[in-house]
């Protein structure tokens, strides 16, 4: 039997991801939108399964406005919820987006409480936090997607920088999805060398700016809505390390009780994804520079979070 993938949401992230869960072939698919666009997302459907003929896959796609449709889903990507516009912070969107998590959250638990959810809605590191109190689900069975884009995202713009395939360049990013980010060159390489050897000072610091400001650069180029291809694929990294059991070590967003001085925070942390979901977040010794960043996107993700705890959650 076909492994059965919830994509809350089909948007553009939620589209895509669709596309390429069914180009995987990781099993069949249900996307899940409200009413006045759910006849937009059966056309995108339909679309993608006339697509498969030629991308030679076999997958079950349907569109739908009923949470009993993603019954017994192996996984949930969550990404409903108002895309964030120019001039708009990611707590700006904390009011609207948290009442559409509410909803998806009493859903998945009453539907699928199985799955393993993947949280893509912004402000991320509030969305997750809430998503998970609501569900109550076990802390390994939920995780934000965040630390996987922001990773992909310093490698890519490394891969950029030196003119060196992206394939070559390794590395992590730590802490919020947000300009307090951490990404870490010193245990950055490049083929195996380190980053703090083939760059300058001054382009690493570049590159550590561009990180942290990716998200804005792409709405900002765009004027309305946000980075899209990106994120989806983050996504379906994660979701393909769950239903193979890949066990991959990744960078996610997840709930942190200790590990790294922090305790009851969805927090950017490298983490092993297998069958088992979240099955462990692995700890790096950091120097006392990055401490001080760490903590201090830990202040940032803190503050978001007390306010979601105002509005009672």
């Amino acid at each position: 039997m076909r492994k059965k993938i919830a994509l809350i949401g089909g948007g553009q992230i939620g589209q895509i991801l669709a596309m390429l869960a069914a180009m995987k072939e990781l099993g069949d698919i249900v996307i899940l939108d409200v009413p006045s666009y759910v006849n937009v997302v059966k056309g995108k459907a339909l679309d993608l399964m006339e697509m498969a003929p030629h991308g030679d896959y076999d997958a079950n796609i349907i569109a739908t406005t009923d949470y009993t449709d993603v019954t017994g889903a192996d996984v949930a990507i969550i990404t409903a919820g108002k895309p964030r516009e120019a001039g708009m912070t990611r707590e700006d969107l904390l009011n609207v987006n948290i009442q559409i998590i509410k909803e998806v959250a009493e859903g998945i638990k009453k539907h699928a409480p199985n799955a393993f959810c993947i949280v893509v809605t912004n402000p991320l590191d509030a969305m997750v936090y809430v998503f998970h109190k609501l569900t109550g689900f076990p802390k390994n069975q939920v995780c934000g997607m965040a630390g996987t884009l922001d990773t992909a995202r310093w490698r890519a713009f490394i891969a950029m920088e030196l003119n060196v395939s992206v394939a070559d360049v390794a590395g992590i990013v730590l802490g919020g999805h947000g300009p307090d980010m951490v990404p870490l060159p010193r245990l950055t390489t490049v083929g195996g060398l380190p980053l703090t050897e083939l760059a300058t000072p001054e382009q690493i610091e570049r590159l550590v700016h561009r990180t942290r400001e990716a998200g804005t650069e792409i709405v900002k180029l765009f004027g309305k809505g946000s980075a899209f291809f990106s994120p989806a694929w983050s996504a379906i990294v994660m979701a393909e390390a769950y239903l193979k059991d890949k066990r991959r070590i990744l960078p996610c967003a997840a709930l942190c009780e200790g590990e790294y001085g922090v305790n009851g925070l969805f927090i950017g942390v490298p983490a092993l994804i297998s069958a088992k979901g979240v099955e462990k977040i692995i700890e790096i010794k950091l120097t006392d520079e990055e401490r001080a960043m760490f903590e201090k996107t830990v202040a940032s993700v803190t503050r978001t979070v007390n306010e979601c705890k105002a509005l009672g959650y």
